[in-house]
């Protein structure tokens, strides 16, 4: 299943801390979306479900990453995702340079697509041809 995305100046994809920074109305960060289009990875809205089922609001979080989910135009995972996870978890294992596994496929999603990463985790900057951007 193929997707298209928008084109504008920036497209990010948000890695879970900058989706939760968004999903708190952080002014940085709404300043740097309101100038882009902000995509984000199903694994990064599964680890924003796992967040919410164990918090003590279940069901008020899960509407809030459910709002979240639709305003910001969610990448499914494919054949070229793994593709794109395959090379990056080789690359990193070659370098010695291990990453958590969710975050291989976040990195794969925004290579697949050309999205710049928006992310605090400076890990993230071992993953060949990926731009990697904080707020």
């Amino acid at each position: 299943m193929s997707q298209t995305l928008t084109s504008t100046s920036k497209r990010y994809l948000l890695d879970t801390n900058a989706a939760i920074a968004a999903l708190r109305n952080e002014a940085a960060i709404e300043l740097v979306l309101e100038q882009a289009s902000g995509y984000v990875s199903v694994i990064t809205l599964g680890e924003l479900y796992w967040g919410a089922e164990k918090s003590a609001q279940v069901q008020d979080n899960l509407r809030r990453v459910d709002e979240f989910a639709a305003r910001r135009n969610p990448l499914l995972c494919d054949s070229e995702t793994a593709r794109r996870y395959g090379k990056v978890h080789a690359q990193l294992r070659r370098k010695g340079r291990p990453i958590p596994q969710n975050d291989m496929w976040i990195a794969a999603t925004a290579l697949q697509h050309d999205l710049i990463l928006l992310t605090k985790d400076q890990h993230f900057q071992h993953v060949d041809g990926l731009t990697v951007e904080s707020w």
